[in-house]
């Protein structure tokens, strides 16, 4: 069956691209301007930073985390090593690899400049580029298309998101499948029926269906679920790889808000940290050489708690952990300025504290991704003008 969406692709002159890629539903791609390329990768929900890269050289951790304490390098199920004091979680080893190839950077102890705790205004104010929850319509990166870069843009995903919407022309591309339920949904849901004898039991019996199907249905390429990651990853590959496509593009991996059992090989954040991981591998295969000149942030909306609440899982927290991947990333290396955990140190006695404004992070990739000058750096994060961008995180 034909839909109108269908019809108006085919009319935009995009079938011979899709055909060329064998990627069904591109819409609306821009010519290409230059060869660097630009991934922005949104883990909504809240990554656990700590998790993701613990902080195991620090005098306060093991006590702080409790039993969600990754142990030391070398210890059984302990870190990655990364810098004698920091490492990922043991459920990153291909990131591990980039890190030693000097094509993956750390940063910690970083947030936006939102400090309270609702993931919809903290989603907001990290895509809209301002310092507050909707401050602005428009998506910064949507901003920095409109810049007079003449660089295409590409959501992948079953939606736009908002930091690719706005007055820029952008396309979309997104699996065949319908989505499946959303991630961050079914743990508010879990979190409701937990104390319900009947509710529980048979919510998690289909919670485990559903996860199985996910599965198969990624396995078929089919990407329901959050397994759809894997699939968006690639996708996102082939289409930044290609000589006249677009050279900035995003991702939404949704499933990182962990209340409740984030402990063990299955479950949901180690599932998380698995698909990510193996997420970039896909990347990096499909960018193929172009890979060299790619720069992909990967970021969240804040962190979470440093201690471990009631249900083995944590609560919304500020600062937390983000990753810079890529052939023009200068990696290798953490980048934090790092607060501590002593209790005194912690944001509200119970965070961990930001000493990093992730805007300095985007505004970097944009000067060297986008070529991007400091009147559009301006115009992309007005109001920003005393923050300035990380030096030398890019080649």
């Amino acid at each position: 069956m034909t839909t109108r969406r269908d019809a108006l692709q085919m009319l935009g002159g995009l079938a011979a691209l899709s055909a060329q890629s064998g990627l069904p539903r591109l819409a609306l791609a821009a010519p290409s301007a230059g060869e660097r390329r630009l991934l922005f990768i949104f883990l909504r929900g809240g990554m656990d930073g700590l998790a993701a890269v613990p902080a195991y050289g620090d005098p306060q951790y093991a006590a702080r985390r409790g039993i969600l304490a990754i142990g030391a390098p070398g210890t059984p199920g302990g870190a990655l090593d990364l810098d004698g004091h920091f490492g990922l979680n043991p459920y990153l080893p291909e990131m591990h690899k980039l890190y030693a190839a000097r094509e993956l950077a750390v940063l910690h102890a970083v947030a936006s400049p939102y400090r309270e705790r609702s993931h919809f205004d903290a989603q907001n104010l990290v895509e809209n580029g301002t310092a507050k929850p909707f401050g602005r319509e428009a998506g910064w990166l949507n901003v920095a298309l409109g810049t007079g870069t003449k660089v295409g843009g590409m959501a992948l995903g079953q939606s736009i998101p908002l930091v690719l919407r706005g007055p820029a022309q952008v396309g979309s591309w997104s699996p065949s499948a319908l989505a499946g339920p959303d991630p961050d949904m079914l743990e508010r849901l879990a979190d409701l029926y937990r104390g319900d004898a009947i509710l529980a039991p048979s919510f998690a019996a289909a919670r485990e269906s559903q996860g199985m199907l996910d599965g198969r249905e990624a396995a078929r390429g089919m990407g329901a679920g959050p397994q759809a990651v894997l699939a968006l990853a690639k996708a996102a590959g082939e289409i930044l790889a290609k000589r006249e496509g677009p050279r900035v593009a995003s991702i939404d991996f949704g499933g990182w808000d962990t209340h409740i059992n984030q402990l063990g090989e299955y479950s949901a954040l180690t599932r998380n940290l698995r698909l990510l991981d193996r997420s970039l591998v896909a990347l990096k295969t499909a960018l193929g050489t172009t890979w060299q000149q790619t720069a992909v942030l990967i970021v969240t909306e804040f962190g979470r708690t440093v201690a471990p609440n009631g249900s083995s899982g944590t609560d919304h927290g500020t600062a937390g952990a983000a990753f810079v991947a890529g052939g023009a990333v200068r990696g290798g290396r953490v980048i934090a300025d790092w607060p501590g955990l002593g209790e005194r140190a912690l944001h509200e006695g119970r965070d961990l504290r930001p000493t990093q404004d992730m805007r300095a992070l985007f505004k970097a990739a944009l000067i060297a991704q986008m070529s991007l000058d400091e009147a559009a750096l301006a115009r992309v994060f007005p109001g920003s003008s005393s923050l300035r961008p990380l030096e030398g995180l890019f080649a």
